[in-house]
């Protein structure tokens, strides 16, 4: 199954690590440094068109990717719960 972050993005459910809100999660030093490294990396991904309210961390391989997603990590969840691929 596939799940829809947001604008035309769609991955894999295999390839997601984790789902975490901006909010909560960018108050931690160490996740504030995980997304700078990710960064300088060019792992990110933004496909928000106004301020980012989630990052979905996947891995395909050896390939890590970072989208930072206009879309709440709430509604992302109940999207992969559903099982629908509506935008």
């Amino acid at each position: 199954m596939y799940l829809h972050l947001g604008q035309d993005v769609v991955v894999p459910k295999d390839n997601i690590i984790g789902v975490f809100d901006i909010d909560n999660t960018t108050s931690s030093l160490i996740t504030r440094e995980f997304l700078n490294t990710a960064e300088k990396n060019g792992e990110i991904v933004n496909i928000a068109e106004d301020i980012p309210k989630s990052f979905v961390v996947c891995r395909e391989g050896n390939q890590t990717t970072i989208y930072l997603s206009q879309l709440a990590s709430a509604t992302l969840l109940r999207r992969s719960e559903s099982n629908r691929f509506d935008a």
